[in-house]
């Protein structure tokens, strides 16, 4: 019985460290694509705006399945929720000016950090879930900067691709901390 509960582990620490790759590398080109495209709410970062919090529904819905049942699947669909919303909201405000888009984004940050934080700590006992955690807090900062930039005389979208590329870091992070609690211990 203990090493189905084992195997059931080590194969949701695959998929997960799979996924938490995936999203690294997502985040790094959508940060570097977000960065070219300049600060103007251009039509390509309008349909950047949108894809990076469509991204996170999917990237959700794909980690719920994985993790099957428990208290951080309740999280995750928490956040399917608010990503879904963020994406439109993203893309009505888009149509308003880039200080309407920091104002969803930012409610956005905050609202997911705070689940990515809850999640990352019912997780904890998998391991490698300290950056998920410090990444959640650090997104409900960085959406209160956000949206306390949108009422300055020129927002930008810039700090977008920071915040992006950090978040992505802390993926990253937590795949190779993942890697390294999955291993089986050697005894003897």
């Amino acid at each position: 019985m203990a090493s189905i509960a084992s195997a059931e582990h080590v194969g949701a620490t695959t998929a997960l460290r799979r996924l938490y790759v995936t999203r690294f590398v997502f985040a790094a080109a959508w940060a570097a694509l977000l960065a070219v495209s300049g600060s103007d709410l251009t039509a390509g970062a309008k349909v950047l705006l949108f894809v990076y919090p469509a991204f996170d529904v999917v990237a959700a819905v794909v980690d719920a399945r994985s993790a099957r049942s428990g208290g951080p699947v309740k999280g995750l669909y928490a956040n399917i929720a608010v990503s879904s919303l963020a994406a439109v909201g993203v893309a009505v405000a888009g149509t308003s000016g880039v200080a309407d888009v920091l104002r969803v984004w930012g409610a956005w940050a905050i609202l997911s950090g705070l689940v990515q934080l809850l999640v990352g700590v019912g997780r904890r006992p998998m391991g490698g879930q300290w950056a998920m955690i410090a990444s959640g807090g650090i997104s409900v900062l960085a959406g209160a900067t956000f949206i306390r930039s949108a009422s300055q005389d020129a927002p930008s979208l810039t700090a977008l691709a920071g915040y992006a590329t950090l978040g992505g870091i802390f993926f990253l992070v937590s795949a190779i901390r993942l890697s390294r609690s999955s291993r089986p211990s050697r005894q003897g």
